[in-house]
């Protein structure tokens, strides 16, 4: 302990007296230096730790940043495939709805022919329960006959020797 003339005292083995310690101030400056240095050196070590703990804390969040830029490609090129597929398949849908439509309309209409075919025929002379289809197809043929002849019985076909190949 340093006295107020700046020398070094210790207190006796009771703690009564003090006593003058045996070094000289110099001694005494040359501890206190070397306990300063000590410290600056200490504290140095401990900043440079410090320092090498947030360089490396940083240089993980890097890597982390690194690693998610990687991950977040990953997805948008996931989520960019699926939209394709998603409108591939949405057109593919849209065509086979119309097809369902087509055929649904198609289907209507041949029912309506299998029940005109069921139907019975009036022929006015007394047999009601004759029906078209009687096992032949007669009338189917001379229906399609009729109608396409009434479609096509008034255009003439032109035929020249330009048309016919060898």
């Amino acid at each position: 302990m340093a006295s107020s003339s700046g020398k070094a005292t210790t207190a006796s083995s009771d703690g009564s007296y003090p006593r003058q310690n045996s070094g000289s101030d110099e001694d005494l400056q040359r501890i206190m230096d070397q306990r300063k240095k000590k410290r600056m050196d200490s504290n140095r070590e401990s900043a440079r730790r410090s320092r090498m703990r947030k360089q490396k804390h940083l240089d993980d969040l890097k890597a982390q940043v690194s690693q998610l830029k990687k991950e977040n490609n990953q997805v948008m090129v996931n989520v960019s495939i699926t939209m394709q597929h998603y409108t591939n398949v949405e057109a593919e849908n849209l065509v086979l709805r119309a097809q369902l439509g087509e055929l649904s309309q198609r289907l209507e209409s041949l029912n309506q022919i299998k029940v005109f075919v069921n139907q019975p025929v009036d022929s006015g002379a007394g047999f009601v329960n004759e029906s078209y289809y009687e096992g032949g197809t007669e009338w189917i043929d001379e229906l399609m006959i009729n109608s396409l002849s009434c479609l096509y019985g008034n255009k003439h076909i032109l035929a020249s020797s330009d048309m016919i190949q060898y």
